[in-house]
């Protein structure tokens, strides 16, 4: 594959950047080996203190770190500070729980009146973590942070066009202090994760990524018989009931679908809307759509980022000009987007049949679906009726009712009253094709430990 930075706003090539060969794969899994037997000897305060560093040095040249994400995937600058913040918060998480987290746990052991069972986490080994483009930071420090802090060694194989992104959370670890060997980001080949997986020093492999990607690394995984995680795709249900505020509800809306030039996996992609205000809902989101503005991504006025290449909007047009062949209305909104540029003009999908495939597809982009629900109990049936189950959201004037419609939608993570959150210290996954696992919180640290226990019974002998 190729690792190349191509500005998605200008569409000129700025730097590429060899692949590794299949030595240096090699040598660098036995140096993260080698960096593993070291590190898990040390202590959780200083596996802290880096972590510590890690999110005080993003914090202190957050505008750098910002610029080389709008420069390789066109993220809007107040976006991507926004990212390097959130993935300082991050780092500061575990450096603050991870000591808690990892505690050993006494076991209550039902007639054991003598000895004592305790469970110890302890880490795997080397891991390898295959990450996307659309969060460069963000998606590794979700991996790194827990497991660098749990004792793990990492190897990063990220997407071909973030490779400075890539980079820079190799230095950003190294400046932090921790040891040679115990983060390295690889360019690595497509064909060489198998190598890596393979290899009998590497215990574990997490991946964000398409469903595609997931199927493949899974497989590979499994007949390795390596523990994986998979953080795959999304078609997030916003339903919107029939006592909502619209005013606040379709501000969400826009937000929810857009932001990231709507490359996010847990964008609000299918909005789901009780008839009674269905009209009403269309009208004012159409406007609210129209109101975004594409143009550079790092000028403060721009509110519609560029897709991350000209590829990937290609395949956007394709899919929708697909949906509409299938019977889908298409209404594209808003000022015409720059014809320089990786942009795709804001588009609203409605009339998605029941035989439309476009109804389970993920839209990566400024593309909308809208399905106008009967009532409550229909727009519960459209929400659960997808392969994916990532996040979703549900709009109610009454939170307490809107919790309880949530608790219906089949999904890993459903908000009252705002579209789906990303924070450190919420846990994150889904279920379906949208993968297993969760990151983040204790629920992530733990996923890659060996939970061993250890059982001292002093009792008298049976005979």
């Amino acid at each position: 594959m190729s690792y190349t930075t191509t500005n998605p706003y200008t569409g000129e090539l700025l730097k590429t950047f060899p692949d590794a060969t299949d030595a240096e794969i090699v040598e660098a899994i036995e140096e993260a080996d080698r960096a593993f037997r070291s590190w898990r000897k040390t202590s959780l305060a200083e596996r802290a203190e880096i972590m510590q560093k890690a999110a005080d040095l993003l914090r202190q040249d957050l505008e750098s770190y910002a610029e080389l994400l709008t420069l390789e995937m066109g993220k809007l600058a107040s976006e991507a500070k926004a990212e390097v913040e959130l993935s300082a918060d991050i780092f500061e998480y575990y450096a603050q729980k991870a000591e808690q987290l990892l505690a050993p746990e006494k076991l209550q052991v039902a007639n054991l009146t003598e000895g004592e069972a305790v469970l110890f986490h302890e880490p795997l080994g080397v891991l390898l973590a295959v990450e996307p483009w659309n969060f460069p930071y963000y998606q590794v420090a979700r991996i790194i942070a827990p497991q660098l802090s749990a004792g793990n060694t990492v190897l990063l194989k990220h997407a071909g066009i973030v490779p400075q992104c890539a980079a820079a959370c190799e230095k950003l670890m190294l400046d932090a202090g921790l040891p040679e060997g115990a983060f390295q980001n690889l360019y690595a080949t497509h064909s060489q994760t198998e190598l890596i997986i393979n290899h009998p020093l590497v215990r574990g492999v997490a991946l964000t990524g398409s469903e595609a990607a997931g199927s493949v690394i899974a497989s590979l995984a499994g007949k390795a018989l390596k523990k994986s995680t998979l953080e795959l795709g999304g078609a997030d249900a916003f339903v919107v009931l029939a006592d909502a505020d619209l005013d606040k509800t379709v501000e969400w809306a826009v937000f929810g679908r857009h932001w990231n030039g709507g490359q996010v996996c847990v964008s609000s992609k299918r909005m789901i809307v009780d008839d009674t205000i269905f009209d009403e809902f269309l009208e004012r989101y159409t406007a609210g759509v129209a109101d975004l503005r594409a143009g550079d991504p790092s000028d403060p006025a721009t509110t519609l980022a560029p897709l991350s290449s000209r590829g990937a909007a290609d395949d956007l047009e394709k899919l929708i000009r697909q949906a509409v062949e299938h019977g889908a209305k298409a209404t594209e909104v808003g000022p015409k987007v720059p014809e320089q540029g990786a942009f795709v003009q804001p588009t609203i999908l409605t009339d998605i049949g029941e035989d439309n495939p476009a109804r389970y597809w993920e839209l990566f982009g400024p593309v909308s679906m809208l399905f106008r629900a009967k009532d409550e109990e229909d727009a519960v049936r459209i929400a659960n009726d997808s392969p994916f189950g990532l996040g979703g959201s549900v709009f109610s004037a009454n939170p307490a009712h809107g919790a309880e419609v949530a608790k219906r939608i089949s999904t890993g993570m459903v908000f009252v009253n705002h579209p789906t959150m990303v924070k450190a210290d919420l846990p994150f996954g889904g279920i379906r094709h949208s993968g297993y696992g969760r990151e983040l919180l204790g629920l992530g640290i733990k996923e890659f430990v060996n939970h061993r226990l250890i059982d001292v019974v002093d009792i008298d002998a049976p005979f």
